[in-house]
């Protein structure tokens, strides 16, 4: 719904059901509605957002691309700090990146960014996969 607000494109690609992860669901939930949230206020009006999962033998890569325009100068490691807010839009408290970075840490998993300068970035969540046949 706040995709369709913001007048945004929300692409999101399928997972294969054996692909699982030992994760706490709310959590986890909450790490990628922030990514999400995070996108869509940056995204420019009528652009594109995509929610992409694929995985390895041993990892679960959640992706979330905008269309940003690119991460502004600094580390982009700074981005997941609390409070941290480099963009002109200072709405919001600069926490869902914190919350984010937080909550893959407590899934036992972490955060990447990669910069795609003049289009947008990419925010993966990498997990551990549970392996086949694990309860």
């Amino acid at each position: 719904m706040e995709a369709n607000v913001r007048h945004l494109q929300l692409s999101v690609s399928t997972v294969a059901n054996n692909v699982t992860v030992h994760a706490d669901r709310q959590v986890l939930e909450s790490v990628v509605w922030n990514l999400l949230q995070n996108a869509f206020k940056f995204t420019p009006r009528s652009g594109h957002v995509s929610l992409r999962t694929r995985a390895t033998t041993t990892r679960v890569l959640i992706d979330v691309e905008d269309r940003c325009g690119g991460l502004p100068p600094g580390k982009a490691e700074e981005l997941f700090r609390p409070f941290e807010q480099r963009a002109h839009d200072r709405s919001g408290l600069g926490l869902g990146l914190a919350i984010a970075y937080r909550g893959a840490r407590v899934n036992d998993g972490e955060i990447h960014v990669v910069n795609l300068p003049g289009t947008g970035c990419v925010f993966t969540v990498d997990l551990p996969r549970q392996p086949r046949g694990a309860e």
